[in-house]
């Protein structure tokens, strides 16, 4: 693992940085906020009252000019300027005001740390990164439970996992939340087999799973398929039963056993919770749908409605795929505009997706097009790809070649363009196209990727 030699001092770029950040504080201006006594009491409820950028950088001026930032002993407000400021989605701010913390003498804390670790994988920045974990090595907090685990976080975001393996190894006295962290680590990066072993050595290590190892791990049961390890971690969930976040381990039940087909036990959870919110409802209608279930989706989509929960973006990605499986054209189109008209929800890539994906099984290719050029985001391989399918279905040479032109940009060598479009020339009659379109693949040296199967192996 590398760390940056990184000495508790900032370079001259990020004093210039410090200081701009400074002057954009200081450029606010707000009477109630000069009116009040700023003492560290009333600084900490304001910054974690405020709910937007503006009111933010105001509290950060009156502390900047009454000099309670700059304090020996302020090291706890600065934290919370730099989590209000993360909270807020301004990562950068948040890193301006650790270098500050150095200039005005400010020694960072196990609190500081993760903090800016989560501030710093919001900005990518990994440089970075790694000159945190050489500041924590510097001051000894590298072994802290919360610095620990934040740079678990950090590496594994980054998909450095060998770093993020040693930080865990390395340290000598393990806690649950490293255990959580390396955990969350292996399942975002899609290393579900990594993340089960890890979760079943916990076990192994005496240690008790809480709340948030079952919500970290659930996921890898759910992308493996596994029934026979979903239905183990199910069961360790209710035996340590999570009363204080009793709706998050159910909410990841529910979308673990829609992910490994079973529905009626999917149903089972979700029927037995004393309360639910929009992902208990999402879970479910996206479990119905992307099982075959759409009457059932859509049913359940109806139900939350009248339960008074507001759909989210996830919810009418469920509801769209049930149409798509059900073949619902009209009603389809009714739920996209109800969305965008209704809802007020931006359409985002997958809704457009089911859209095109839903017209082109219908054979209204046309629309299909209009709906792809009317996209205010460039579309991704997945949509043109639904698209080219549908051109093979139903034959439509023009609006095929259209696609087949656009996907090779994306992807250059992709075999499957070129099957597809020698498939839709052969349904046509149209012998020559498909020698010249076999030619190409010959040309390009383009070869047909083989079939494969995967076994999957429970035992951990």
């Amino acid at each position: 693992m590398r760390c940056l030699s990184c000495p508790w001092l900032p370079t001259t770029k990020q004093r210039l940085l410090s200081r701009s950040t400074i002057s954009h504080c200081r450029s606010y201006h707000s009477p109630w906020l000069s009116a009040i006594d700023f003492t560290h009491e009333a600084c900490i409820s304001h910054l974690r009252s405020c709910t937007n950028l503006s009111e933010l950088n105001q509290i950060h001026s009156q502390m900047i000019k009454s000099g309670l930032s700059d304090a020996p002993f302020s090291t706890f407000l600065c934290n919370n300027v730099i989590r209000s400021y993360v909270r807020l989605g301004a990562p950068r701010l948040a890193f301006s005001t650790f270098i500050r913390m150095n200039h005005v003498g400010v020694s960072p804390d196990n609190y500081t740390f993760p903090a800016i670790l989560k501030a710093t994988t919001q900005i990518f920045a990994l440089r970075e990164g790694r000159a945190i974990h050489g500041v924590a090595l510097k001051i000894g907090l590298e072994t802290d439970v919360f610095v620990e685990s934040g740079l678990i976080h950090l590496y594994a975001k980054f998909v450095e996992f060998d770093d993020a393996h040693q930080v865990f190894d390395e340290s000598p006295h393990r806690k649950l939340g490293s255990w959580n962290a390396i955990i969350s680590g292996f399942v975002q990066g899609g290393r579900s087999h990594e993340a089960l072993s890890m979760f079943f050595e916990l076990g192994r290590a005496g240690l008790v799973p809480d709340d948030v190892t079952i919500v970290s791990v659930v996921p890898a049961c759910a992308s493996l398929g596994d029934l026979d390890l979903a239905s183990q971690i199910h069961g360790c969930a209710v035996k340590l039963c999570f009363t204080e976040s009793e709706v998050l381990t159910q909410n990841a039940m529910v979308d673990m056993y829609g992910k490994c087909g079973r529905m009626d036990l999917a149903r089972k959870v979700f029927d037995e919770m004393p309360q639910r919110n929009v992902s208990s409802w999402t879970s479910m209608i996206v479990g119905l749908a992307v099982n075959g279930l759409a009457t059932d989706a859509l049913s359940c989509f109806e139900q939350m409605l009248i339960a008074g929960v507001r759909p989210n973006h996830v919810t009418f990605v469920g509801v769209l795929s049930a149409c798509v499986h059900a073949g619902l054209v009209d009603e389809g189109l009714n739920y996209f505009d109800e969305m965008v008209h209704g809802h007020k929800i931006v359409p985002m890539m997958q809704h457009y997706g089911c859209m095109v994906d839903l017209l082109g099984r219908a054979g209204r290719l046309q629309e299909a097009k209009e709906m792809i050029e009317s996209m205010p985001m460039k579309p991704n391989v997945v949509i043109w790809g639904a698209l080219l399918g549908a051109c093979e279905k139903h034959t439509s040479v023009e609006i095929g070649e259209w696609v087949a032109r656009h996907l090779l940009e994306l992807e250059p060598d992709s075999d499957g363009v070129y099957v597809v479009l020698s498939n839709i020339y052969a349904s046509a009659n149209m012998w020559e196209d498909v020698q010249s379109t076999r030619r190409k693949m010959k040309e390009g040296s383009v070869a047909k990727t083989p079939g494969f199967s995967l076994a999957t192996n429970s035992s951990y």
